[in-house]
């Protein structure tokens, strides 16, 4: 029997009911403000108010159900190629580094899901060669795991129903079910004696301390400020440009017969396929390009189902999602103060699609140096760095940058009428001087917004996957009508007369 594929990640979908947070209005004050709901903003918030902190933490939509509830559900300190990368790119410390804080977010993960029912359960980590030409980088990446102090093994196959190249495996990482994780995180903050909004988008943060927070319904006043919303919010510190926005896409299958396998896998090559699970699940991933590319559409979906039936015996897709990843220029995610020489506003982001892991090591950092302690990790990823080594890379995202945020505005419209737009595509229209996106819905209705993206003016992409209007620039998102659904844009899209 066929089901019908539900257009939400398994783990929102199979989440019981989720607890109703009041959405913040009128005026409150705490000590730190956290803004942001997911993994990184609620173990921040977690870790400070059971050390005795008052903390208030604002979400914009539901807790968890940004890229904390979009993901593959690995939780590892084995990272694709990272190590091999981190050597190539900085040097054989830094690497060391990287394996000591993404260890730590494992085992903080495994620590604070103790006594949180989130189907927590402990499998190898497994990076693969999937052709016969992936094999000597996947044999670099575990030569560089090693130097960098993980405990990892060569396996000529890891447990996987097809036959690879060699795989270099890590024992004893994490999976669960990031949506039960993340809202018992949540609880546990209101536990601890912390509050937490819904609803409750931030649209900005005064310049100094006590810090004035305003969302639509009021304002939080604090004398500390942490932005864990994934990618910057506040045009301050140029994160939008040392970050790189890219989406990645994921579907769920039901098998006939078998099973998931042990091993949470990922290949090496282009395109990347990741293999996860969930209970009875199989989870597939992968098809990952820069947010806002042109010509995206359905078939990103349809290679990660051909790639499940070519290799396991499905029954049904069950459902399919996306998520989004800042990804910094040199590799490393970037957390600490804001600005240079400010100890109040804290920020967390360039976790590169490992925000699991990366997200909780780097919460841990955070809230040491909120109230004052050291960390071992922090000088690592010091927002304030300098990687000369990963110059040209940032040189060449933000030609791009330029590249879009003029080109886009030479390029035609792609009709001249309404009525040359077919049942569920959008098209490219004239608006007086400008430009506005129209789409017509699969019962024929029309929804207009403008082009132009409320962060800082690109022109947006449709992207027909999932049916937004996506930024090339820094990866806003917007619907069809205009709401946001990914920032750094914190306003909707003003509509427009199709």
């Amino acid at each position: 029997m066929t089901t019908t594929t539900a257009e939400q990640s398994l783990w929102l979908h199979t989440a019981s009911a989720a607890v109703d947070y009041p959405t913040s209005s009128g005026r409150h004050q705490a000590a730190v403000a956290v803004i942001g709901g997911g993994v990184a903003g609620l173990t921040t918030a977690l870790l400070l108010a059971r050390r005795g902190v008052d903390v208030i933490v604002l979400e914009a939509g539901r807790v968890g159900g940004g890229v904390s509830g979009n993901n593959t559900a690995k939780v590892t300190a084995l990272q694709s190629t990272m190590y091999s990368t981190l050597e190539r790119e900085h040097r054989a410390e830094t690497a060391a580094g990287y394996a000591a804080a993404a260890t730590a977010g494992v085992e903080l993960v495994g620590s604070l899901a103790d006594g949180i029912d989130c189907d927590l359960q402990r499998a190898p980590a497994a990076t693969f060669a999937y052709t016969s030409g992936e094999h000597d980088i996947v044999r670099a990446e575990a030569d560089a795991a090693g130097r960098a102090g993980l405990p990892v093994e060569w396996t000529a196959q890891p447990d996987l129903p097809f036959p690879t190249f060699g795989a270099v495996r890590l024992a004893g990482q994490i999976v669960l079910h990031p949506v039960k994780y993340v809202r018992g995180l949540a609880a546990a903050v209101v536990a601890a004696g912390g509050r937490v909004f819904e609803h409750s988008r931030v649209h900005d943060v005064s310049v100094a301390a006590p810090y004035q927070v305003h969302t639509d319904g009021g304002t939080v006043t604090a004398e500390q400020v942490v932005v864990a919303t994934h990618y910057p919010i506040l045009d301050r510190g140029l994160f939008f440009a040392r970050l790189e926005a890219q989406r990645s896409y994921c579907v769920a299958a039901r098998l006939s017969s078998g099973t998931p396998p042990e091993d949470l896998a990922i290949s090496v090559g282009s395109p990347s396929w990741s293999i996860s699970r969930s209970g009875e699940h199989l989870i597939i991933g992968g098809q990952s390009h820069p947010a806002g590319e042109r010509g995206v559409d359905f078939d990103r979906y349809t290679a990660l189902a051909d790639f499940a039936r070519r290799h396991f015996d499905v029954g049904d897709i069950t459902h399919r999602w996306s998520a989004q990843d800042p990804v910094a220029y040199d590799k490393l995610p970037m957390v600490g103060s804001y600005l240079p020489g400010v100890s109040n506003l804290w920020v967390a982001t360039g976790f590169a699609k490992w925000g699991l892991a990366m997200g909780t090591v780097a919460a841990e950092i955070l809230a040491d140096r909120v109230i004052g302690a050291g960390n071992p990790h922090a000088d690592l990823f010091s927002p304030h760095r300098v990687s000369l080594a990963s110059a040209p890379t940032l040189l060449q995202q933000n030609a791009k940058v330029a590249k879009d945020l003029i080109g886009d505005r030479l390029v035609p419209a792609e009709a001249a009428d309404i009525d040359d737009i077919p049942v569920d595509t959008a098209k490219v229209l004239p608006d007086g001087l400008g430009k506005k996106g129209v789409f017509r819905d699969r019962t024929g209705g029309v929804h207009a917004v403008s082009l132009r993206c409320t962060h800082l003016g690109c022109l947006l992409r449709f992207n027909g996957a999932e049916r937004s209007w996506d930024c090339s620039c820094h990866g806003s998102r917007f619907d069809v009508d205009g709401a946001v659904l990914e920032g750094p844009a914190t306003r909707p899209l003003p509509r427009r007369e199709p």
